[in-house]
């Protein structure tokens, strides 16, 4: 018996996008954060990335960072970025960043202050990524 659409939906992902979008997405979004940590390296001197491994590195760092250990950092500070209207989650994402470095050979950020300005063109370029990737796979 025929169901229209049936087998097509059965291809299709939750979102009704096609089954191979989301990891293809997940890994552009991967390599396009690396060149992005290499960007902010050749433009921003407090910032190192020594090869584009390293970059790959600390992209994948910095994102189960993000994934892990902020939202634990955004619910035990939530007083504080209330009373500072949301500006303490800078303070966090350069925490993010920084600690990224720490625990990597080959990504070096110079300090806090290094950290804050790197994590915020970090953002910035990650939303220019994501609005793009959005774009070439629509869900």
């Amino acid at each position: 018996m025929y169901a229209p659409g049936g087998a097509y939906k059965a291809l299709q992902g939750h979102a009704g996008g096609a089954l191979c979008s989301c990891p293809m997405k997940l890994l552009s979004k991967w390599l396009l954060n690396a060149v992005a940590l290499l960007a902010i390296a050749h433009l921003y001197s407090g910032v190192q990335v020594s090869s584009f491994g390293a970059a790959m590195l600390a992209a994948l760092v910095v994102g189960l960072f993000n994934v892990f250990l902020r939202p634990v950092l955004v619910v035990l500070t939530f007083p504080v970025t209330v009373l500072t209207l949301g500006l303490f989650l800078f303070v966090i994402n350069a925490l993010m960043f920084w600690a990224a470095s720490g625990v990597l050979e080959g990504f070096n950020v110079d300090g806090f202050g290094a950290a804050l300005l790197g994590s915020l063109l970090y953002t910035l370029i990650g939303l220019v990524v994501n609005s793009a990737l959005d774009r070439l796979f629509p869900q």
